[in-house]
């Protein structure tokens, strides 16, 4: 229905382009009906070139569309990796507290990814190794990189 009316009014606007024209001292030799149909001629040209535009822009707006959608989705599973790896921290470290022979407030717990990396000092070798093993115990814990060092008192 759009097009019928843009291309109606293309047609009025251009008649009076040519009346306009016509007032002028410009020498036509053409008849007002040859003049008419290369002025209707003209703009079916300028319609079937909007029409091309708005199908470009169209197409563009909807690949700006997918672009941020993936964005979104991209930026929400960063969202709930960063809320999971947390969770894991502090399951973690919830272990390590429970632990008589260990001591959460000097063992660094870092969680990227499901990725545990424990750091700090613990008082034996089996120390080390329990804490490993309550790191790995953790749900989602995908490993563990034991850094902890072991210190005479």
């Amino acid at each position: 229905m759009k097009t019928i009316q843009q291309t109606s009014l293309i047609a009025v606007a251009s008649l009076a382009a040519l009346l306009a024209l016509g007032g002028c001292n410009r020498n036509d030799e053409r008849t007002a009906g040859q003049q008419l149909d290369s002025a209707i001629a003209k703009s079916g040209e300028a319609a079937d070139k909007a029409k091309a535009d708005a199908k470009v822009a169209a197409a563009k707006t909807e690949d700006a569309m997918k672009d941020a959608a993936d964005a979104t989705r991209t930026a929400g599973a960063n969202a709930v990796s960063k809320l999971d790896d947390a969770g894991i921290t502090a399951k973690v470290n919830a272990g390590l507290a429970a632990d008589k022979d260990l001591s959460a407030i000097k063992i660094n717990v870092d969680t990227a990814g499901g990725v545990v990396t424990l750091t700090g000092p613990v008082p034996s070798a089996t120390a080390k190794e329990r804490a490993s093993d309550i790191a790995k115990n953790v749900k989602d814990v995908k490993s563990v990189n034991n850094q902890l060092s072991v210190t005479a008192g």
